[in-house]
Order: C-alpha cells, then structure tokens, then sequence
C-alpha cells in the first residue's frame, strides 16, 4: 500500500496579489488577491479553503498566508469563530466546508457520463446532507505521474480511495479525483429485483436509490423468476439506452433475511465472499510454535462472551496483587487471541482482511473480516485447547489507579467458555455446574478487580450516555420474532472496563517505544453542535456553559439534571446527536466520551484490522519475533487509518439498513394499525416517530399532521401550529397509524393519530416575535404526502 502523496506547494507570496500556485494534480483556480503577510478576511479563509482542500489544515493555511505571531493567533481564533457559526468543520487533520469531501475520500465510481467518462460519488454519505455529490474521475496515463510508476486505473463499479479538487468547469460535477489506489474492483456488479418481459428476458429494477433499470436478455437471465432478488453485472454499456446486464446469481425471497442482508452488502460493496487463494492460506495454516512465547497454559485465564459467539478473543484473570508495595491492590491479566502470527504482512490473509476492514454483523449472519479457519478455530480461544495470544499485566492501586502494565507473547490455554449470563448467575448466587468450582478461585477475584476498577472509572468520569440496545430474535424462516433489549450485566461492565484498560495500555508502550500507531480517536463536540446543544437546553432550564473546552462530565452533569424528568430521553437523544464520531488515525487527539488521551484498539484483532496493526506494533516494538508490523505498513497508517474509518462507517450502516428492512417487512402486513411510538427527530419537512416495540423508524410528514400552520423551531426541536398553539417536541410520546411499508427500502411511513400538545410559552414566543427565518415550515392545506423513504 503506498503512502499518499503530500501534494507538492510553491511558497506563498513569490507572484503579487497570489497565493502560489495549485500545483500539477489541482486544477487552475482564480487567484486571490490578498496581501502576504498580513491576517486575511474571513471571505477569503473560506475561499481559499474550497479551492486549496489540501492545504486546509490550520498550519498550512498559515504558512500559505505568511502569518507569524500575533497574526497566528487571531488566524486560529478565526478559524474557531467560523467553526462555531457553522461555516467550518473539522475533519481529521484539516478543515472543510460544510457538506464539502474531504482532501482524501473513498469513492464508488457508480456512472459514466455523456462523454463516457467515469463519475463517482462518496461511499459513505450522511442522508441529512441530501444527495452525495458527483465527482469527475481523471484517469492518469498508464506511466503514471511524471511518466514514473504505474497508474491505477479502474472502471465502472470500483471502490477508490481518491484525492479530491474543486472542478474548474462549474456546468459539471463539483468535484474531480484523482485515483491514490483502487480498493475493490466490484466488476460493475449491481443487485436487484428481476421482473420478466414480454418475449422474454426481463428488467432489473433496482434497489439502490442511485441505482438505474438495465435490460436482461433472454440468453442471460439464470433461471430467474418474476420477483426474485438477483445479482448481475453489466454485460453491456453504451451510450445511449438501458445497460444491458447478466444474471450472476439468484439470491432468493426479497421477504427472507438472507435476501435483506444481501441487499445491504451489496449496496455498499462489502466484500463477503474469499477468494481462492485467502481460503488455501487460510487451511494451509499451522499451529502456532512456542517460539518467542512463555508458558501460560497453567494460568487460568476464562472467556465471557454473548451466548451465541463463534470466536473468542479475548479471556481475563485477576488476582490481588501479592506485593507490599500495593496493599488493597489488584493485579488483572487480559489476553488477547495473537492473530498477528497467522496474518502475516502483504499477505493475501492481510490484503483481504485489509479490503474488508471489520467483521459485519446481521442479525443471523456475519461477514468475517478472516476465513472461519483463522477467526473460529486458530485464533479462537477455545476452552481446553492450547492457543497463542499476547497478554497484559495490568496492576492497579486500591483505589482504582493503574500504576504499572507488562506485555507478554504467550501459549495459553482457556479455563473454562462463559457466557454473560451464566457468570452472572453465578456471582448472584445461582453457579451451575461448570461454574460453581470456579466461583471463589476465578470468578470473585474478577468482580472484585472489576469493583477496584470502578473506582478509578467513576474518578475519570467518562461520558455515561447508555442508550439501550435492541436485539433482533428471527424465527426458523429469517423472517422477525421479536425486538428485546437484553439486560445491561455487571458482567457486560467487567468485559468492557478490563479491554478498556488493555487498550490504553496498549497506546501507552507504544508510544513509549515512540514506536508508529493507529489509535482510536473522538473529537469533542464542535462549537456549533454545542451552540445548538445550548439553545437546546436553554428551553427546559438547563445551562451548558460556553467555550470550546467541554469535557464528558459536563455533559454527565447535563444527563443527570434530567435523570426522572419527562425530557429524559430528549436530552440524551440531544447530547447524543452533539458527539462527534470516533475514528482511526496515526495521530493522537485522545479520546473524548472515554476520557483519555491515549487509547489504541487492541483487543478484538480476529474483527478489526486496526487491532491487528496493533498487534503488529506490539510485537516488532517489544522483540516479540515474528510478525512484526514492517515499515511499508508504518509508512502507509495514514490511508490505512482513512481506509478502516471509511468501513467501520459502511459496515454500521449495513447493519442499521438491515435492520430497518428487516422490521419495514415484518411490519408490512400490518398497514392501518395503531402504535405507540416517541418523537425521535424534527424536521423542517416532519416528524421522525421511533416505535421503541420494534426499534424501528418511520416519518410523519408535515403535510398530514392538521389543517394548521405548522413552524419548525430548531431551539427547541417543535413542530408548532401558528394558529393554535398545538404541536409536537422531540421526546414526546405519541400514538401512530401505519400508512405504508417498503421493505426494500426499509422505509415506513406514518399517520399522526395524536393531538399536538400544547406548547411551551417560549416556543409561543418565538411564533409572535416573528423569526421566521430561523426555519418556518407551512402547511399548505391539499398537498399529498411524500411517498418512500425519508
């Protein structure tokens, strides 16, 4: 994997009135006339960040103007000024305009156009910013740049990893690209309903909202059937007319689970299927030697997992710590399956498991990110078998102080495989038989370790936002059972504390070592989602004090004050929708929700690349022997970490579309019921209502809710009727009737059957003071409602 290119500048200042010049990849830009040296207008920072997306970086927008000193500062209090009103956003490294791509983004080239040349558009793209924007994909002469090297090239249906421009040409797509390298060559496979035509052959219909109908001709439709859901890939594209396409594979029912999944890989391009040459390194694989390795099968160290799980990680042991130096200490031991010593660098294991990025879990299927020869048998920690693994020490003072850590490359063998629920049971007071030998000797020493733990967890105050998770139960055909939340266990909070802990241990010999990483990192909240935080809580009594410098405890205070109240839920939906989302990167900010400032994954390598980096860097950093991180991998962290963010992202919203179709289809024959659900989002076009039952999301739109005017108050996240008064809040619990349900677009839509309430006098002030430009929204009486998803 190469290193991406730092795009080569020409020193500020050197032509008058210009800044440099945009370089051989950026196209020609109009020049801004400013002075070099001296602070720029705001106009001109926001100009020059659209057309120089590169150089966006604080540093690098003050190199480009020349700023020393004093002009630095008012420079970064600028910046921070346009991040608070919104007209700025962070991302990674640098700074981009709201709804702009990133200098560096994962694209899927989707189209052509009239000239047939390729269009692309971002993989992962946030619904609330409406239709991903198209980008112009420049291919490079076969030679590659400066006739050194070979290009990549790629084709219709490809995943890239690009670098991105502003266009020249504003009568086309915003952006161009150029390709860094190609990611996955999907072979312009698309899926789809298949409907039969008349003579013959049929339709493709598609189910991606960008997706186009092809033709299937006679001679290429598989065995297809009217309604089956089909995979193809274009057998001919022109310029003119339908693609032309042949059936690859039938996936079966649309109304299975199997189907719906399916739809979710291949909408967004989740590689689920291994190629030959994965599955043969994969068998060919040997146990692993005692090389470089300690002897810790007498050491009895138990895994706690899901009831259902196939691979175990990860397995923990605690005991008080015997030394005088620590009395009332404790001494935990996690051990983590050594995946590193298998997956081998520029491996086709490593390429594969690099493409994928993360295992992707469905409701009753995975895609692995490993072979099941690697990820449930080799390194799964299985109980009585002798596996290899890297351990941490971890020594923690009585009052929950971590004072000291060790890694270790060990062979170990598992005491015993535990479920959450049965160690729980056990520790209160209902051991089985596998459970109750261990009870004293393993079992209490790991919630005693756990309580000492707690302390210094309940000291570091991280954000404390637990929002319950639904389970989907399927029944023997894949279509839905039932939604549960299962219970929170104290053994849940044991597992999660005690790999917490072994990742910050993990950052911290690394960087010891000063050795190169990828660490999880979490951005505060921006200043304009505090603001909009603010306001918020403003309308219920609650205060969020100003600044940029917010911690997870404030926002605990915040979800405290609301604890028992009737604005619980909203608040906690509020504060959640202010966070930022965590990433990969190889350089650190910390991390915010957990409150640390060094934190590395490292304890789930079988189902995340980012913690097989780790490893890698665990094991080359410490003379571990073989396996070892290498420094092409060191020199590449920065795509890699861009790579692994990108999808992480694909793989959550897989799982959510799922989901979303799994319960639109089990809901479907059940169009004209009555529910009860909660205001889960407002909108300036309607309401999102959540039917907490099923974990499911539909949309009420404004156009149904009355004969009212209706006003959307962002402050206070209402829907509000000018006239009467009446109208509806985020939080507020409401009855629905089902209008329609697609469940292949996971889309449901609703009737509102509850009468708004009456609102607050400070969302019936704002109606009378007239702030219309803050978002009024009307409802024109006659309009029809929207149809499909929202």
């Amino acid at each position: 994997m190469s290193r991406i290119p730092r795009e080569r500048t020409n020193p500020a200042g050197k032509r008058p009135g210009k800044i440099g010049r945009a370089g051989k990849d950026a196209p020609a830009v109009e020049p801004l006339n400013i002075v070099h040296g001296a602070l720029p207008s705001r106009e001109v920072i926001l100009r020059f960040i659209a057309d120089h997306p590169q150089k966006a970086s604080k540093r690098e927008l003050a190199k480009a103007f020349g700023l020393k000193g004093d002009n630095r500062v008012e420079l970064k209090h600028m910046l921070q000024e346009l991040e608070q009103e919104g007209m700025l956003q962070k991302n990674r490294k640098s700074l981009i305009r709201p709804g702009a791509l990133p200098p560096v983004t994962v694209l899927d080239i989707t189209t052509r156009d009239k000239d047939g040349d390729l269009i692309g558009r971002p993989a992962e793209w946030p619904e609330d910013q409406g239709v991903a924007p198209a980008v112009a994909i420049r291919q490079q002469s076969p030679a590659g740049r400066q006739g050194k090297g070979k290009a990549p090239v790629a084709g219709l249906g490809d995943r890239i990893l690009a670098k991105i421009f502003p266009a020249v040409d504003r009568g086309g797509p915003a952006y161009t690209a150029r390709i860094i390298k190609v990611i996955d060559r999907r072979r312009g496979a698309s899926m789809g309903v298949f409907r039969t035509a008349p003579g013959g052959g049929g339709r493709l219909l598609p189910i991606e909202r960008r997706g186009e109908e092809m033709v299937i001709d006679p001679e290429f439709t598989g065995g297809a059937t009217d309604g089956d859901l089909v995979e193809v890939e274009i057998a001919r594209l022109g310029r003119f007319g339908l693609p032309r396409a042949k059936v690859l594979s039938v996936v079966g029912s649309v109304g299975s689970e199997k189907a719906i999944s399916m739809i979710a890989i291949h909408a967004h391009g989740i590689p689920h299927v291994f190629p030959p040459a994965v599955i043969a390194e994969a068998e060919a694989a040997k146990p692993a030697s005692m090389s470089h390795r300690e002897d810790w099968r007498d050491v009895p160290l138990i895994t706690i997992d899901p009831a259902d799980a196939k691979d175990h990680d990860d397995a923990v042991y605690a005991e008080l710590d015997p030394s005088p130096d620590n009395a009332g200490g404790v001494v935990v031991t996690v051990a983590i399956a050594d995946v590193s010593w298998y997956v081998r660098p520029n491996s086709p294991l490593d390429r594969e498991a690099l493409k994928r990025g993360n295992s992707v879990y469905f409701p009753d299927r995975v895609v692995p990110m490993l072979p099941e020869r690697i990820s449930n048998d080799l390194c799964s920690l299985k109980e009585g078998v002798d596996r290899p693994a890297l351990a941490v020490r971890m020594s923690f003072s009585g009052e929950g102080r971590k004072i000291g850590h060790i890694f270790h490359r060990i062979m170990m063998k598992s005491a015993a495989k535990l479920s959450y629920q049965q160690a729980q049971a056990a520790i209160d007071g209902k051991p089985d038989d596998q459970t109750g030998p261990m009870l004293e000797p393993i079992l209490k020493p790991l919630w005693h370790a756990y309580e000492v733990m707690k302390r210094g967890r309940d000291r570091r105050q991280p954000l404390e936002l637990d929002m319950p998770e639904r389970k989907i139960l399927l029944k023997s055909n894949g279509t839905v059972d039932r939604v549960v939340v299962p219970p929170r266990l104290d053994a849940h909070k044991l597992i999660e504390e005690m790999m917490i802990q072994a990742n910050v241990c993990a950052a911290e010999t690394l960087e010891k070592k000063r050795q190169p990483l990828i660490y999880r990192i979490h951005d505060g909240p921006t200043l304009a989602k505090q603001e909009i935080l603010r306001e918020f809580l403003a309308t219920l009594g609650i205060s969020l004090a100003k600044g940029g410098n917010m911690r997870a405890n404030n926002f605990n205070g915040i979800l405290a004050k609301a604890d028992g109240t009737p604005h619980q839920t909203m608040v906690s939906e509020m504060v959640l929708r202010s966070q930022s989302q965590a990433i990969y990167g190889p350089e650190n900010i910390g991390h915010f929700g957990l409150n640390l400032m060094k934190y590395a994954h490292f304890t789930s390598p079988i189902r995340r690349y980012a913690d097989l980096i780790v490893h890698r860097a665990l094991v080359g950093s410490l003379g571990f022997g073989e396996g070892g991180i290498t420094p092409d991998e060191e020199a590449a962290l920065d795509d890699i970490a861009a790579e692994i963010s990108t999808f992480e992202r694909r793989a959550m919203a897989a799982e959510r579309e799922t989901v979303d179709r799994l319960i639109a289809h089990h809901l479907s024959g059940r169009v004209g019921e009555e529910f009860a659900g909660r205001v889960s989002g407002v909108t300036k076009s309607g309401l999102f209502v959540s039917l907490p039952d099923y974990g499911a999301d539909g949309f009420v739109p404004i156009s149904t809710l009355g004969s009212d005017y209706f006003i959307y108050d962002e402050a206070h996240q209402a829907l509000s009727g000018e006239r009467t008064g009446l109208g509806y809040r985020l939080g507020d619990s409401v009855t629905v009737k089902l209008a329609e349900a697609i469940p292949l677009a996971g889309a449901l839509r609703f009737e509102m059957i509850s009468e708004g309430r009456e609102m607050p006098a400070a969302v019936r002030s704002f109606h009378k003071a007239g702030r219309r430009d803050r978002g009024q929204v009307r409802k024109k009486p006659g309009t029809r409602p929207p149809r499909g998803r929202h």
